[in-house]
């Protein structure tokens, strides 16, 4: 890997943006936080656990998590339409799963605990971000959890692997274009969420896992640091 590679906005390739993270910001949710990567913001309020209704969908050995995520109209440049749309759905089915490997939802029979996760300035990373939004707002609300998950997006610019890819990282059309790789793990290191856009061999693969988890325990660090805040301010 060449640390002398020259990234669009000057970063290191093991280099993530300016990481912003708060707890408890939405005071009447039951637990909520912000997480930022750079430009990019997400907001993510938990409510619950609560009776799951309709009652036909509920499930008697455990809750159920439920993800909606949501660009807002106003996240991007161009204005997107406001609403639900096939990719949201598909990112709100993704982030369930990178969280439901630590929830301990078996303590909440017939109960559901409903995410809501909101990008409220995107410049890339934004699934990412609102997971580890997510999973700061779910301890902050109290659901018993195995570990907090952490996640990143992983880039490869030509053949350079590297950290928390922008708008402008996402667009690059130098060599073999762009791919770009969200990852998310448990504080211990488990692999709960992979996707891969472009192509790769299987060493860069290797890379990129290698580098996501490094730069995902940095990030953890960042979350268990924000809680504890709010846990020194009771």
């Amino acid at each position: 890997m060449s640390e002398e590679f020259k990234r669009p906005d000057g970063r290191k390739v093991k280099e993530t943006r300016k990481i912003v993270a708060k707890v408890g910001i939405i005071p009447n949710a039951d637990g909520s936080a912000m997480f930022a990567f750079g430009d990019t913001i997400a907001i993510a309020a938990v409510y619950g656990p609560r009776k799951f209704h309709p009652q036909h969908q509920q499930n008697p050995e455990k809750g159920t998590l439920r993800c909606e995520y949501n660009m807002l109209s106003f996240s991007v440049s161009d204005r997107i339409r406001p609403g639900g749309n096939r990719r949201s759905a598909e990112i709100s089915k993704i982030t369930e799963w990178a969280l439901e490997p630590v929830l301990m939802l078996d303590k909440y029979p017939n109960a559901v605990v409903d995410v809501y996760i909101n990008i409220i300035q995107a410049n890339a990373s934004t699934r990412c971000a609102g997971i580890n939004a997510a999973a700061m707002a779910l301890a902050h609300a109290g659901i018993p959890m195995k570990g907090m998950v952490s996640s990143v997006s992983i880039g490869k610019l030509d053949k350079q692997i590297v950290v928390d890819v922008s708008k402008a990282e996402e667009d690059w059309e130098e060599g073999e274009g762009p791919t770009d790789i969200p990852m998310s793990f448990t504080s211990d290191g488990k692999m709960t969420h992979i996707q891969l856009d472009g192509k790769i061999t299987q060493k860069q693969l290797e890379e990129a896992i290698d580098t996501a988890k490094e730069a995902c325990a940095k990030i953890y660090d960042i979350q268990k640091n924000a809680l504890k805040e709010v846990v020194n301010e009771k």
